[in-house]
């Protein structure tokens, strides 16, 4: 399978951002994401910026390289920004809205399928891949059931499905609003945000009252409170037929999140528990680990 680094989903200064994709460009990837997928205010890297470090990006590492879109469109100036990285020209695009599916698809340019985009059935992904879709990232919430009911509904009508990628690591993107949960946290107005997110490169822990971690709030971005990890299904996943797994980038020690997956990955004996939730790939509640109340 190969492994994949997923769009940065937290805001970062453009130092850290340039650093850590130096670093990545050393890793041993199979595809890189990057761009902005969460709020169009977030400029530490204008567009033009994230399209030229995509082309060294790609000068500089043995990796494919895609650029991804916003998830959700907002305004006009954000659609006319979303059609200059669909016309970018040379490079694959990430389409997280189906403005960007209808963009790439009117222009007959194969195009990534990512996780905010609705997809639950061999009948959406076939019509997607009938318009350019090449790789299928499913929402998070997808179950190991939910896609090998998918993959067999796909034999049984002879729909051609196009790659499988999997969000393996990462808190999970949950949900979108055109409210800035981070700007409200302190008490600022989300057209004067001061750009607070920068200030949270993880993320604010949301807890319950009773004080356990529910989610992370990330500027309009609604995030698992704890770090999804799949590890210990690569067996299942590869058997299913599962063609990539997505790593989500952090702040810190992505290295070495990357060097686990890639040690099983070259025949290391999997982890039988992990560190994280995955109870969404078991059909459970996701922020469950499972095997700690036995449903597995």
């Amino acid at each position: 399978m190969k492994l994949t680094l997923g769009p940065i989903l937290f805001y970062w200064s453009r130092e850290a951002i340039i650093d850590f994709y130096a670093d990545m460009a050393t890793q041993p990837l199979d595809v890189i994401y990057l761009g902005e997928t969460v709020c169009a205010k977030r400029r530490a890297l204008s567009l033009d910026d994230w399209l030229g470090l995509a082309r060294d990006l790609r000068e500089a590492c043995d990796a494919e390289v895609v650029v991804s879109g916003l998830a959700l469109i907002e305004a006009a100036s954000e659609l006319s920004s979303l059609r200059r990285l669909c016309d970018n020209g040379d490079l694959l695009v990430e389409a997280n809205d189906m403005a960007a599916v209808q963009f790439l698809s009117e222009r007959k340019l194969p195009f990534v399928g990512g996780p905010s985009l609705n997809l639950y059935n061999a009948f959406a992904v076939a019509e997607l891949m009938n318009a350019g879709m090449l790789r299928w990232v499913p929402p998070v919430e997808c179950s190991q059931a939910l896609l090998e009911h998918l993959q067999q509904q796909a034999r049984d009508q002879a729909l051609s499905l196009p790659e499988l990628e999997v969000f393996a690591w990462g808190y999970l993107p949950l949900a979108y609003s055109a409210r800035c949960f981070t700007a409200r946290a302190e008490n600022r107005p989300k057209d004067d945000c001061g750009f607070i997110c920068q200030h949270y490169p993880e993320g604010i822990p949301l807890l319950t009252q009773e004080g356990q971690p529910l989610f992370t709030l990330n500027g309009i971005q609604t995030m698992s409170a704890g770090v999804c990890n799949l590890l210990a299904e690569y067996p299942k996943m590869r058997t299913m037929g599962v063609d990539a797994l997505r790593l989500s980038p952090r702040a810190t020690d992505m290295g070495e999140v990357i060097a686990q997956f890639q040690a099983v990955r070259q025949g290391q004996q999997p982890p039988v528990l992990v560190d994280g939730c995955n109870g969404y790939w078991h059909g459970q509640p996701g922020m469950l680990r499972v095997e700690e109340v036995g449903l597995c």
